[in-house]
């Protein structure tokens, strides 16, 4: 079980990274530039702007070109069995932050409020976006996918209610 957790983490940090730096950014200037759709409601809405979207992307790859700088000396003592490289890097965090954005989309669709909860659909977005999108050129464990599913969650729950109580986000 303890290889499954920590190749499930090593192989997810990138999106994870991705996902959560945009609300330490507090981004001005929203993706949809403050268009409709013709339900009337906004594309996104303000939740998701340019500077999330890019900054998002650019950490999620910086943490992952430190995961590929770390895996020659970690495969010294431990055996990855998921090995990062640029492309891997790439499609995880642009994966988690095009998840983020069509889960936005889905919500808006459905009369959903920014900040008003959506289970499931606000925790694996972009977790699912991204394993889609890794899978295309990796096969991946089927046990990671599974414990991320179900893992994933109730971190992200804890790391919105990390980012209400340090005030970066108005609800949990």
């Amino acid at each position: 079980m303890l290889e499954i957790i920590i190749n499930s983490f090593w192989l997810i940090i990138p999106a994870y990274c991705a996902n959560f730096f945009p609300v330490l950014l507090k981004g001005k200037h929203p993706i949809d530039f403050g268009k409709k759709f013709i339900d009337g409601f906004r594309l996104f809405g303000d939740g998701k702007t340019i500077e999330g979207f890019f900054g998002g992307i650019f950490f999620g790859i910086f943490i992952g070109l430190l995961l590929i700088y770390l895996q020659p000396f970690i495969q010294q003592f431990y055996t990855l069995q998921f090995q990062h490289n640029l492309l891997t890097v790439f499609l995880l965090t642009t994966g988690a932050i095009s998840g983020d954005i069509i889960g936005s989309f889905v919500k808006r669709r459905f009369g959903i409020e920014r900040g008003e909860p959506a289970p499931l659909l606000d925790q694996l977005d972009f977790l699912v976006f991204s394993l889609v999108l890794v899978s295309i050129v990796r096969n991946l464990n089927l046990y990671f996918v599974v414990f991320l599913v179900i893992i994933t969650p109730i971190i992200h729950y804890s790391a919105n209610l990390c980012a209400f109580l340090l005030k970066l986000k108005d609800r949990i």
